[in-house]
């Protein structure tokens, strides 16, 4: 399956071929939803075909078809008729609710250079996100936090996705941040998600997610608040500004 949201998080509209199709889901060969995954919500949207259109309520990961790679399960809204195997339909993904996931991961990985400590667990969410940190200090200036993350965002610092080898990855583990999830291997090549440019690195981690091209389109957010989760472990949630 070719996915087409890592090609281009901007594209709302493709075509693509049924493969499957069925009450828990349609397989395409190709896909612009994004599943569910590494806290980020699946994509939401529209298939469309000559004689139909149905709802799709949500994207996951599904188990890989033999030679066809990764697979994303496209789940159509209940009691709704399928696309026939072998149609050509049109997708399209709810484009305000993606742009503003990519907003806010990209403004978590802001996060994560400005808050010390490994994370612990994390959702990306429309309107309100969240970072866990485990933290030594026992406390977090929620105003300072704001303050740092918005003047990144400001910035307006390019960020791109690179790949790293297992081998390289395995050389440099400081660049997993998450002490609950470990980036995906054995596949010979890992997603790393770059902000700033390669002489000045603002954040550089493993991610599969979908983000902005540049923090500027962020536009500002605020930190909600601050929740204590345990003996050193800082909740901190945060919304975009609009």
């Amino acid at each position: 399956m070719t996915l087409l949201f890592r090609d281009d998080p901007y594209q709302v509209e493709a075509q693509a071929v049924v493969l499957a199709a069925g009450p828990e889901g349609i397989r395409l060969d190709r896909s612009l939803f994004y599943p569910n995954g590494g806290g980020q919500p699946g994509d939401i949207g529209t298939l469309s075909w000559d004689g139909g259109n149905i709802t799709i309520i949500d994207a996951r990961k599904a188990e890989p078809l033999v030679e066809r790679g990764e697979q994303v399960l496209h789940i159509p809204a209940p009691d709704t008729p399928l696309p026939p195997i072998g149609a050509t339909v049109t997708q399209r993904i709810d484009w305000d609710r993606r742009h503003r996931h990519m907003r806010m991961h990209t403004t978590l990985h802001l996060l994560c250079a400005v808050v010390p400590g490994a994370v612990t667990g994390g959702q990306v969410g429309a309107d309100r996100s969240r970072l866990d940190f485990d933290v030594p200090s026992a406390s977090l200036d929620k105003d300072q936090i704001e303050a740092a993350v918005n003047e990144l965002i400001a910035a307006d610092h390019p960020v791109r996705e690179r790949t790293i080898t297992d081998a390289e990855l395995d050389a440099t583990p400081e660049l997993v941040r998450t002490m609950s999830v470990k980036p995906p291997t054995g596949s010979g090549s890992v997603r790393l998600l770059q902000i700033g440019t390669d002489d000045a690195i603002i954040d550089l981690q493993p991610c599969g997610g979908t983000h902005v091209a540049r923090t500027g389109e962020i536009g500002g957010i605020t930190i909600v608040k601050i929740e204590n989760k345990g003996k050193q472990n800082r909740r901190v949630q945060l919304a975009l500004r609009d």
